[in-house]
């Protein structure tokens, strides 16, 4: 598929192809076992993220020669145990040596190709809906810096490590057309991604959008990663903002997320059976916006 969506696509016959991604990245906590398993569970994403469900994994490890033993048993073990609750199969994979810890995966997936879910498939009027809150990339920067509690380490490392398969088959469940994962680029970014690949313009509420409790503190103090400014200025002329949104409040929408939650975009009479489904599930959803007519993207508060 030429686009820009979230994993490559491979027809294999009329009806079935092939979805493969990868990700990789330095550790975003201390706990060896949390690692691997937040980097597992990040390197699925992009698959549910296209509607397809994984099946086989190779692990990619840059590793230090003097990573003490127990450290990469204990990445392996998370990044396999996560694999696991996913129904993968991590049949092997390469490994180098590097001074700086790098951890992720190779994933392949399988997708009907009449549900693909795709960047261009939203339409205004949609509702837009996200699965998990944001925060992650300014809580854990934190954490880098020995600033967070052992309550706001535990709070963004157990929306890290889950799986957005839940969320990926509720978009499929109820039919859904139009689907990303919030990741490094963050919210604005991802969603801009999504605008300008269906040819639409987004709308915020502030107000709706869900932050893990931490994050806000660490806002306030700006201890935000590079990446967020990167995606700021990269993205910044493409949105309007509410006046009343202070800076670290915009920053917060910029924050890069790992393992982030679905943005998903929901036809207007879809919204009451996604919302019932939701809730019978106990999948978390909360809806942040509409998918508008007018370009660019807007925030109010």
């Amino acid at each position: 598929m030429d686009s820009i969506d979230d994993a490559a696509v491979w027809r294999l016959d009329e009806k079935h192809a092939i979805v493969m991604t990868t990700d990789f990245f330095t550790p975003v906590v201390d706990d060896p076992y949390d690692f691997g398993a937040i980097a597992a569970a990040n390197s699925i994403s992009d698959v549910y993220a296209m509607g397809g469900k994984p099946f086989l994994a190779l692990n990619i490890a840059a590793l230090p020669g003097k990573l003490p033993l127990d450290m990469t048993r204990g990445i392996l073990r998370g990044a396999a145990e996560k694999a696991k609750e996913a129904g993968v199969v991590i049949a092997g994979g390469h490994s180098v040596v590097d001074e700086e810890p790098k951890f992720g995966l190779v994933v392949l997936g399988m997708v009907e190709i009449d549900k693909i879910l795709t960047k261009g498939g939203a339409k205004p009027g949609d509702h837009l809906f996200l699965s998990k809150p944001l925060g992650f990339g300014v809580t854990t920067t934190a954490l880098k810096a020995d600033l967070t509690s052992v309550e706001d380490v535990a709070e963004v490392t157990g929306w890290m490590k889950l799986l957005n398969r839940d969320a990926g088959q509720l978009a499929l469940d109820c039919g859904l057309k139009s689907v990303t994962d919030i990741t490094g680029f963050g919210l604005l970014g991802h969603a801009s991604e999504l605008a300008r690949a269906s040819g639409v313009g987004l709308d915020f509420d502030f107000q709706q959008i869900p932050f893990i409790e931490a994050c806000h503190k660490f806002a306030e103090a700006y201890i935000f990663p590079g990446g967020a400014s990167n995606n700021m200025l990269y993205f910044n002329e493409q949105v309007i903002f509410d006046p009343a949104l202070s800076e670290s409040e915009q920053m917060l929408l910029f924050d890069p997320q790992t393992s982030g939650g679905l943005l998903m975009c929901v036809p207007a009479s879809k919204v009451q059976d996604f919302r019932v489904k939701a809730a019978e599930r106990n999948i978390p959803v909360w809806e942040i916006g509409k998918v508008s007519l007018e370009p660019g993207l807007r925030v109010v508060k």
